[in-house]
């Protein structure tokens, strides 16, 4: 199953900061392959080097992947959503707030991982079960239109977008 990459009609503008970092080719294999990378390139933190921060007031490392935990559960329950031909609006979601209220630095770099892995693995499943019809259906997130087949290509820019971000700003303690 191919799942063309979206038009910009299809979500809101601010996404595309997160499609355009995926390059073209098979999105499901893309979300797959990046679980391995997860897994490097935040596992070699290890449990003490995952608490850190790059400046004050900034996420640690758990927390950037306990939110990308999250968006990934948001983005795919939009997805489900639109694609079950619901038409309820749903809304945005506050990432600081929801990561303030997360206490991720309690919770084992291996489980964040693992959850990562058991999200991502959920999300491929249903992207790979959804008919052609389904992909094109759209509905409303936080005020703005969004098609079904956008969503994997948001994820895999979304964690892209994350694992840059840890490359370029964390080094290890």
């Amino acid at each position: 199953m191919t799942i063309e990459r979206p038009g910009t009609g299809e979500h809101a503008e601010y996404y595309s900061r997160y499609i355009d970092r995926v390059p073209d080719g098979d999105i499901l294999g893309t979300l797959e392959s990046q679980v391995g990378l997860v897994r490097r390139q935040l596992g070699r933190f290890g449990e003490q080097g995952s608490l850190h921060r790059y400046a004050p007031g900034k996420w640690s490392v758990k927390e950037v992947l306990g939110h990308v935990n999250d968006a990934e559960r948001l983005f795919t329950y939009r997805a489900l959503t639109f694609a079950r031909n619901d038409s309820t609006s749903l809304p945005g979601m506050d990432e600081n707030a929801w990561v303030a209220g997360a206490n991720f630095d309690a919770v084992p770099l291996a489980e964040l991982l693992e959850e990562f892995a058991a999200i991502r693995r959920a999300s491929v499943l249903l992207f790979r079960g959804l008919s052609a019809e389904a992909l094109l259906r759209r509905g409303v997130a936080s005020g703005r239109s969004l098609s079904v087949r956008a969503v994997p290509w948001l994820l895999a820019g979304h964690a892209a977008h994350h694992l840059a971000v840890i490359e370029e700003r964390y080094r290890l303690p």
